[in-house]
């Protein structure tokens, strides 16, 4: 039998080649254990026929016949195991097929045989107790090891052959049994019709079953490729993109600076700060997603403060809630409040529901506040925006989904920071929920677990109640060496640092920085980017710089987050700046970095 072609190519209703050749192997194994069991069915019928009289030795001899037969089995057997691992089903099918349906036969032949050695050396009783034997032999069979349909019905055929001997076996009695046998006959063959078409169903039920399961390991490493490529090209990609973003905030802040006196500028420079910040938003909520989805944001369990916490909400938004017109009020719990949390994906959680709010919010305020419930705290995001349909309400938290009817609200919102809050609380084992009527507004929280009695005072943030930044506008003194291969992100420098009334110069490579020391420079900080396009690593030219200049302070500056040499130089307590970098944090570091100079 040779596999058609529909077989091949998998049609419905058709097992595969490999699938007809299990089937084949099926039967195959019937095959072998029916014939074994030929010697003992003529060992014990020759005796029963010495017993009753007759001459049994017809039946041994018939018995004995078997053995050189199932010895050549034996050997094929293990020639089709051997060619099984070798040889492809196309080729291994259709031969083998041919050899098994001969099997069969000579196995049918051979089961007739079984009658004619007794005739003539039986009586009636024995012969029909042959006879019933042999078709019990034919319906197991037809149950078994009709797998393979034609295979088995070489086996009838071979068997039938019984039937011509009928007329000798029961001379008296043949008209009667003839038309019985045959109706018998009949009826195991549709047996092992509907056996078949079993054995036909299982095996193409699991051929799917498998090509379903490749089908879903095949996606599920697609989409996992595709998921680590868009996470590769995130943070390859986080530098470049913070690079425009970076320098446009520093010159938004050197014109803040410079337009003093201007009263139609400083709306204007706002309006584009709060923009910049919510592009910066936007780049670390892309990015924290993909680092949470990549498996690479470790979590670090600490004692968190909730009073620092919204000591830094306040510097956060403060700013942008003015900005847009709102009230931000803040109600934060005593000084001892503390939960276990990692800090920073607590910080980022929160601070994106505030930042969603005020996104959200057309008019009104929002408000953040802390309740105690149990052993827990829960932090409540409050405002007064155009709350969230019910059908809604599980859909939010899917990235870049953003709520119908929002048309109406002026945001910049791309629908990724509740995305990241609900992975944020899921990577803290905490808990979170809203509660949101539409035109009222909505309100959002985290529940999270109280710092035990015998962990307090040890938070893992900063203590409230420490010294507010100096203002932006303090001008500064001292010297500072920038060293950044962007020309577009020096000039930002440039113009950021001099309106701050720092003496400043700025290097694109490292052999610039190190001709400005050498002719006589002397910087009090040295701020430096990590990706240099000359190749070198920012981490050890800051390091080199600082050993010339061991009375400076330095920092790395980058657009990465996971980067080997960032992480290296925090762990070596190098302080290391985030782009976009806020001018306040930057003018705070540099007034502690240059306090000496300031003080006039």
């Amino acid at each position: 039998m040779t596999a058609s072609p529909a077989a091949a190519d998998g049609v419905p209703g058709l097992p595969s080649l490999s699938g007809r050749l299990l089937l084949l192997e099926a039967s195959f194994a019937r095959l072998r254990l029916s014939m074994c069991a030929m010697p003992a069915m003529g060992l014990l019928f020759g005796l029963l026929l010495n017993w009753q009289g007759g001459q049994g030795t017809g039946l041994f001899w018939w018995g004995a016949a078997y053995v050189p037969v199932l010895l050549g089995v034996w050997w094929a057997h293990r020639h089709y195991r051997r060619s099984r691992g070798v040889e492809p089903p196309q080729a291994l099918l259709p031969r083998w097929h041919r050899r098994v349906c001969g099997l069969a036969l000579v196995h049918g032949i051979g089961m007739s045989l079984s009658v004619a050695v007794c005739l003539g050396h039986a009586g009636y009783e024995f012969l029909l107790l042959l006879y019933i034997t042999l078709a019990g032999i034919l319906a197991a069979n037809a149950a078994q090891m009709s797998a393979t349909l034609p295979a088995y019905r070489m086996l009838l055929a071979g068997a039938t052959c019984g039937l011509v001997m009928l007329p000798w076996a029961f001379p008296a009695y043949w008209p009667f049994v003839l038309p019985m046998t045959l109706v018998m006959t009949l009826v195991i063959d549709r047996s092992a019709v509907t056996a078949n078409g079993f054995f036909v169903r299982q095996v193409l039920l699991e051929e799917r079953s498998r090509d379903l399961a490749e089908r879903y390991r095949e996606a599920s490493a697609a989409a996992q490729a595709a998921l680590d490529e868009k996470n590769r090209f995130l943070s390859t990609a986080a530098h470049d993109l913070r690079q425009p973003v970076h320098a446009m905030a520093l010159l938004a802040e050197a014109i803040v600076l410079e337009s003093r006196g201007h009263p139609r500028i400083p709306p204007l420079v706002e309006q584009w700060q709060l923009s910049m910040r919510s592009l910066s938003h936007l780049f670390n909520a892309l990015l924290d997603l993909s680092r949470i989805e990549s498996g690479t944001l470790d979590q670090r369990p600490a004692a968190v403060r909730l009073a620092s916490l919204f000591d830094d909400l306040h510097h956060q938004f403060a700013h942008d809630a003015a900005a847009r017109g709102l009230a931000l009020r803040l109600r934060p719990p005593s000084l001892q409040a503390q939960v276990l949390a990692d800090p920073a994906l607590l910080r980022q959680a929160v601070a994106n529901l505030v930042h969603n709010a005020l996104r959200y919010t057309p008019a009104g305020g929002v408000l953040v506040a802390v309740r105690r419930r149990g052993s827990h705290w829960r932090i409540e995001v409050w405002d007064t925006g155009e709350g969230v349909a019910p059908q809604e309400q599980e859909a939010i938290y899917r990235a870049f989904y953003r709520p119908q009817g929002t048309g109406r609200v002026q945001h910049d919102g791309h629908g990724l920071g509740l995305a990241v809050v609900a992975r944020c609380v899921a990577l803290m084992g905490a808990r979170q929920g809203m509660a949101s009527r539409p035109g009222q507004g909505s309100c959002f929280w985290i529940e999270l677990q109280a710092l035990p009695p015998a962990m307090l005072g040890t938070p893992g943030a900063p203590e409230s109640g420490a010294e507010a930044p100096p203002s932006v506008t303090s001008p500064l003194r001292g010297r500072c060496l920038v060293l950044d291969d962007d020309p577009y992100v020096l000039r930002g420098w440039s113009a950021l640092l001099r309106g701050w009334g720092m003496d400043v110069r700025t290097a694109r490579t490292p052999a610039q920085a190190h001709d400005f020391l050498d002719a006589g420079f002397v910087p009090q900080a040295i701020l430096c980017d990590q990706r240099l396009s000359s190749g070198d690593s920012g981490y050890e030219v800051l390091q080199a710089l600082l050993a010339r200049c061991p009375a400076a302070r330095g920092a790395m500056v980058s657009g990465e987050f996971d980067a080997p040499a960032l992480q290296e130089a925090e762990e070596e307590g190098y302080l290391v700046l985030r782009k976009p970098v806020d001018p306040t944090e930057l003018h705070a570091v540099l007034a502690q970095w240059t306090a000496s100079e300031n003080l006039y």
